[in-house]
């Protein structure tokens, strides 16, 4: 498995494909609520092997030193492999990397425990997206 971070346009076009097959056909998630226009300016991660996309996410960085990863999405086919994980973990040291003080999710309630083995903590229950009911979680980074 390769992770590639950047934002140019073909890395977000596949970022978007998988997205679109996860959030708004398996999830039912309006597409809208997707392209919120933050892809531009953010980074994504795109988890690929032998060339085939396989998961990505999106880490959109704020000037004051804080962020948000959001649209973390593994194609259903790749599931259960470690994926998600490598995916995160990518995105984790990026931010530490570009000198991100902390990431901030709002994640599907049943990650919670998923979430905190990164090091994510709980702040508070959130808005509804569809049918699914999200939390706010914060990772600090910590500098060596």
């Amino acid at each position: 498995m390769e992770v590639t971070i950047g934002n140019d346009s073909e890395l977000i076009k596949l970022a978007r494909g998988i997205r679109y097959q996860v959030f708004t056909r398996e999830q039912q998630i309006p597409a809208e609520l997707d392209l919120d226009g933050f892809d531009e300016e953010s980074f994504h991660a795109l988890v690929t092997e032998n060339g085939e996309p396989m998961a990505t996410a999106r880490l959109t960085v704020k000037e004051d030193g804080s962020s948000i990863m959001a649209r973390v999405a593994v194609s259903e086919v790749y599931r259960g492999m470690g994926v998600a994980s490598k995916v995160v973990q990518a995105i984790i040291q990026y931010a530490q990397n570009i000198g991100v003080n902390f990431i901030e999710i709002h994640a599907h309630s049943y990650l919670r425990s998923y979430y905190e083995r990164f090091g994510f903590e709980f702040i508070k229950e959130v808005e509804v997206v569809g049918e699914h009911q999200l939390i706010e979680m914060r990772h600090q980074i910590v500098r060596p």
